[in-house]
């Protein structure tokens, strides 16, 4: 396939994340990198101070779709999309991850014959209650190209019966751009800043509606983080959504809320954290990669290989396990373990696949 031209959807605040290397990678060979930000998350914490803190240049098309249901926010992201894909006439959109924006920008690039490749591919929660589980195994079936992070998510494609030639075996692009920061991440001065020492608090991230928009659950939630607190000061950067249900409730003494980071402060908040427990996927990787361990406050998780081969445990929600574990963590040391290909190469490797003529027996390592 001859490449001169690739269309790069981002809109939440982790897809930057992942676009960024890639953009880089085709800026260097030369192939005209166009980026449209659909605007899922607009709020300048979630979006423009990452675009800073990543280097990211303006988006060629900004969208501009905001909040709404899940069934509101896909449409209006396929209405605005489609005229900026006709426009550009792209050989191939790369979309990333499992959000909105993924599925409704995937779904348009098909039904127009553009071809599409999808970053992240292969990885299964099997929990159909979770939308983005859905995002997922639709945006799969829709594209050409399968690039998948980690051994397990081929395995997943293959059993779902794709062909070995439409799936990739690449690596982890949110790595990329963590070990292009970390160095740069560690000398920011937002410890002191915070009143922070290193490895002497854990930091907290929920923002999953099952973990957040159940007053019960909340409640729940911020008493096992209050008896953690008794050992241990919890910073928790709270995602716009949880703000508001988080004011109707009594904070812990020792659980600081705060207002979101920028990419570098909170890569330099889990980089030095003794322990991090969350309801995000991208975080269960980026602790892998930094060798911290991390508590997932789920019931599943689309990413096994951060628990098989990584610093993750899958704790559910139960406030007695929660609470067991996160006091193990802070007995033992943990041992850091790394999937194979989580080494900063995953973008070349993207561009050098999409660059390639020959797509035949790709499911292994392009190394």
């Amino acid at each position: 396939m001859s490449l001169d031209k690739v269309l790069l959807v981002a809109g939440a605040r982790p897809n930057f994340m992942k676009v960024a290397p890639i953009i880089d990678c085709l800026d260097e060979r030369g192939i005209k990198a166009v980026l449209v930000h659909t605007g899922q998350h607009y709020d300048p914490l979630m979006s423009d101070v990452i675009f800073a803190d990543l280097g990211l240049r303006i988006p060629d098309h900004h969208l501009g779709i905001g909040s709404g249901s899940h069934a509101v926010q896909t449409a209006r992201i396929m209405e605005a999309f489609e005229p900026v894909l006709l426009a550009e006439q792209p050989d191939v959109v790369v979309v990333v991850g499992d959000v909105n924006s993924t599925l409704a920008c995937a779904l348009v690039a098909a039904k127009l014959g553009v071809k599409v490749a999808h970053v992240e591919a292969g990885l299964r929660s099997r929990d159909w209650t979770m939308p983005e589980e859905v995002n997922r195994v639709v945006t799969d079936r829709v594209s050409d190209f399968l690039f998948a992070p980690s051994a397990d998510a081929v395995d997943n494609l293959r059993q779902e019966g794709y062909p070995d030639d439409r799936i990739h075996l690449v690596g982890n692009v949110m790595v990329d751009t963590l070990l292009k920061h970390v160095a740069l991440a560690r000398t920011r001065p937002i410890l002191g800043d915070l009143g922070l020492v290193s490895k002497g608090y854990g930091l907290v991230t929920l923002h999953r509606p099952s973990n957040v928009d159940d007053p019960l659950m909340l409640s729940s939630l911020l008493a096992a983080l209050g008896e953690i607190s008794q050992h241990i000061p919890l910073l928790y950067p709270a995602h716009p959504r949880t703000r508001g249900a988080l004011a109707t409730l009594p904070i812990p003494p020792g659980l600081t809320v705060s207002s979101p980071f920028g990419y570098l402060d909170f890569l330099a908040l889990q980089a030095h954290a003794l322990l991090v427990l969350t309801d995000s996927g991208g975080i269960q990787e980026e602790t892998t990669a930094l060798g911290v361990p991390c508590l997932t406050l789920r019931e599943t998780t689309e990413r096994p290989i951060t628990i098989t081969e990584g610093t993750n445990v899958l704790v559910g929600r139960r406030k007695a396990r929660i609470v067991k574990a996160a006091l193990a963590c802070l007995r033992t040391k943990t041992q850091q373990r790394t999937p194979a290909l989580w080494d900063g190469n995953a973008a070349p490797r993207i561009v050098r696949t999409l660059s390639s003529d020959n797509q035949s027996g790709q499911a292994q390592s392009m190394v």
